[in-house]
């Protein structure tokens, strides 16, 4: 798909996107483990692929229930908002690497898809999100047809000078 002469803008759009991804994960790698409370913060990672049919997204959640976990869309933003609770009776006395609390992420979406028909699955601690292509933006094969023998075969450059 994106090696099709109508997939420039859909390859712009992507591009976009991507840049959005790489700039959160800039800002979660500005977050070092001394520098308060944006260290004990949760926030979830998030990879994607891309087919001629749908943008995969995968968001892991380890540790996030179903009822602690909300996706919507706002315009054309994915929003992922939750929290990772700690254990119970980890609250005093306790030492641990991982980071816990409320979490909120937005990924603008590229342009073309198919909003209405967005999937989430929960498994594992994985988040899955599927959202299909557009019919009007996936690739689609034009026929090529045979002319009769009443075209001319060469242009002559005279005739198309005024």
């Amino acid at each position: 798909m994106l090696n099709t002469a109508m997939s420039n803008d859909f390859r712009q759009t992507f591009e976009n996107f991507r840049r959005t991804v790489d700039q959160m994960f800039g800002t979660l790698a500005d977050q070092g483990t001394d520098r308060g409370p944006a260290a004990s913060t949760f926030s979830p990672v998030i990879e994607s692929a891309w087919t001629d049919h749908v943008l995969h997204l995968r968001a892991i959640v380890p540790g996030v229930a179903q009822n602690d976990l909300k996706v919507s869309l706002n315009n054309n933003q994915l929003v992922l908002e939750g929290e990772r609770h700690r254990p119970e009776g980890w609250d005093r006395n306790s030492w641990t690497q991982l980071a816990y609390g409320k979490f909120q992420t937005a990924i603008t979406l590229p342009n073309g898809l198919d909003l209405e028909k967005v999937s989430c699955r929960l498994h594992d601690g994985v988040l899955d999100i599927d959202i299909p292509v557009s019919e009007a933006r996936r690739p689609r094969q034009i026929q090529v047809e045979v002319g009769s023998g009443d075209a001319p075969k060469t242009i002559n450059a005279a005739e198309t000078t005024h």
